[in-house]
């Protein structure tokens, strides 16, 4: 059975002292022991961090990673730089890094290989523009996503893989797709890597959703059949507004 995870992408926020205020927050909450709890915060708090992690069940997650483990890529942080401060995943192929970066979808394949080489998760994102789905190609969008970035990557190593749907068009903006407008791109999402691997890889992939997931829409999102849990921006900041979501299913009180 797939256990749901609740991933907090912090973004561009949070300087230290804030980051590990809001950690000791979420350690000194009782979570429910269903839900994986796994927060993604800026490079410079990871550290500081996972030094308080060491006897919590929360993971450590990066936003992103370059694909090789050094060289003259000024400003670039490797997988052996996140292994070394306690990185169990990585955030890769988010639709801001693909609008403001230009990262291509040949570009998050690399960083996926380079993350499952070194024995890191790796959380694809995958996702179409609100034009994309006016002009009902989402579907399309999102499937030669997912062939693209998974190019080259064997079974084995695809069971380690977590996809993200997030709709361009409901992040930080408010608007959230429907649960069944979610859960339905969600099993499209599982079909077509069963499609590409088979039913073995396809029924134990986690696929979550990210588009304003908040308190009060977490258990109607997280009740859906194919969605295994969240992948939480703004919502995330806020100790008592994450406990709401990882709380989601009324596990605690």
């Amino acid at each position: 059975m797939r256990k749901t995870l609740i991933a907090g992408n912090w973004k561009m926020n949070n300087n230290v002292k804030d980051s590990l205020e809001l950690v000791s927050s979420l350690i000194n909450a009782q979570l429910p022991d269903e839900v994986d709890v796994l927060i993604c915060p800026p490079f410079t708090a990871l550290y500081p961090i996972n030094e308080i992690l060491t006897y919590s069940e929360i993971k450590l997650g990066a936003q992103n990673m370059h694909f090789e483990v050094s060289g003259a890529y000024t400003g670039e942080v490797s997988p052996l730089m996140l292994k070394d401060v306690g990185v169990s995943y990585v955030i890769i192929g988010h639709s801001e890094r693909r609008q403001y970066f230009n990262e291509s979808d040949e570009l998050v394949n690399e960083k996926i290989k380079s993350a499952l080489i070194h024995d890191i998760k790796p959380i694809l994102c995958v996702g179409e523009s609100l034009i994309q789905r006016e002009s009902n190609i989402e579907k399309e969008t999102v499937k030669n996503q997912l062939i693209n970035a998974l190019r080259g990557i064997k079974s084995e190593d695809a069971k380690e893989i977590v996809i993200a749907y997030e709709p361009i068009w409901a992040i930080g903006t408010g608007k959230t797709a429907t649960s069944e407008q979610a859960n339905e791109m969600a099993a499209f999402i599982r079909n077509t890597v069963e499609e590409i691997y088979d039913i073995n890889v396809s029924e134990n992939l986690l696929v979550l959703y990210g588009g304003s997931v908040k308190g009060d829409n977490a258990a109607e999102i997280m009740s859906q059949s194919d969605i295994d849990g969240a992948l939480v921006g703004g919502a995330s900041l806020k100790a008592v507004d994450f406990l709401k979501i990882i709380m989601y299913n009324n596990h605690v009180q």
